[in-house]
């Protein structure tokens, strides 16, 4: 066993209870004010420089060793689900409807681990920023970190983050070069028509039933616009209109989740919902209005940036344990906005466990697996010494 290992296994009971505590007390995007307070103080206390109030509630510890002139970000997400846990853990959330249903306890705790050991052996000659991110699940926190001036006061040479991932075989690396998770792009329509009384129809627009050919004409866009070997989703994954049988009701709306890993198809289908969503209402008498409410764009790893994550991988376990072409996913992650801004990054998965009844991230039953702490540390940590040497 290395001395990393060793002193990192030393930790794992504390790092867990650690987990566990913030996993008790859940708190969702930009309002991440008890966790970032925790993380402040841990980074402080270990010698990190710490920054705070880039998007609210994100904190940035940055570590100089030596004078090396290479910086090295390693990025965790803090915030929780707006939804209620149903796990039976005894550390289960202490807050109704907030829940840590995608394990970003987890991965704040593991990066915090890292923060420790490194700060501790200072075996690296350069800096590392450590970014804790709030409002990934909004998709845009690490939007607003950028937005509010993360690179110009932290740049960084190259940037990582990993994620855990159930239905992955416990404690494996995947790794992907390019477009690795889609975009996000979430759309309203309102439909607006001319209301009356369920008898006499022919006096009205009926806005829902108008929804409901928009949302039938949107499937066309995947199966006939755009090119078959893309993977591309519009989701209408909401139709509100009215309360009454008998009311024919002049509005409507429709919420869609529209998804891609190709720039070109992501701008194709949001014209498109336009241009159906308005084709369809014309062709009723109606009108609409489309809100393009917020967008995240797919996330691509960097080439030289994942070649270097796998050799890290390498270094630490058998290859059997090392995907270093997995399979691109339809979930959306922000981290995409910083490799966008610096496309000389990689983002990361570990297996959590593929048994049958293990539960998925946004499962109400979901629990991080703490099992994965001490294995994500020590590759943070050998990174950076690696990146840093």
């Amino acid at each position: 066993m290395t001395d990393m290992m060793k002193t990192l296994e030393e930790s794992q009971a504390r790092y867990i209870a650690l987990r566990h505590q913030l996993h008790s007390h859940p708190e969702i995007g930009l309002e991440e004010y008890h966790t970032s307070d925790l993380v402040a103080e841990k980074l402080i206390s270990w010698g990190y420089k710490v920054n705070r109030g880039l998007a609210q509630t994100g904190v940035v510890g940055s570590l100089t060793v030596g004078d090396g002139k290479k910086v090295l970000g390693l990025r965790a997400d803090m915030d929780a689900l707006p939804m209620q846990e149903q796990s039976g853990k005894a550390w289960a959330s202490s807050e109704a409807g907030k829940f840590h249903g995608c394990g970003h306890d987890g991965h704040t705790t593991i990066l915090l681990c890292a923060a420790e050991y490194l700060a501790k052996t200072r075996n690296f000659n350069g800096t590392l920023n450590l970014i804790f991110q709030p409002g990934e699940e909004l998709l845009y926190g690490g939007r607003v970190m950028l937005d509010d001036g993360l690179f110009e006061t932290f740049p960084c040479d190259a940037i990582f983050a990993l994620h855990n991932m159930p239905g992955l075989k416990k404690g494996t690396f995947h790794f992907k070069k390019g477009p690795m998770m889609a975009s996000s792009d979430t759309i309203v329509i309102d439909v607006n028509g001319v209301g009356g009384h369920g008898a006499y129809p022919e006096k009205t627009i009926d806005a829902g039933m108008i929804a409901c050919y928009i949302a039938v004409a949107l499937q066309t866009i995947v199966s006939r616009n755009v090119v078959p070997f893309q993977p591309a989703v519009v989701t209408v994954g909401s139709i509100q209109s009215g309360l009454a049988p008998n009311i024919i009701n002049e509005h409507a709306r429709l919420q869609l989740s529209v998804r891609a890993l190709n720039a070109d198809v992501r701008r194709l289908m949001v014209e498109r919902i336009t241009e159906i969503a308005q084709g369809q209402a014309k062709s009723f008498g109606a009108t609409v209005k489309v809100d393009h409410v917020n967008g995240c764009p797919e996330l691509v790893n960097g080439r030289e940036a994942t070649d270097f994550a796998i050799s890290v991988a390498k270094e630490l376990m058998d290859p059997s344990m090392i995907c270093e072409d997995t399979h691109a996913m339809m979930g959306s992650e922000d981290f995409a906005f910083m490799l966008e801004r610096n496309p000389n990054g990689s983002y990361l998965m570990i297996g959590a466990g593929d048994e049958p009844d293990l539960c998925p991230v946004h499962h109400p039953g979901f629990d991080f697996n703490d099992e994965l702490i001490i294995p994500g540390a020590r590759y943070w940590c050998t990174l950076a010494e690696k990146f840093l040497k």
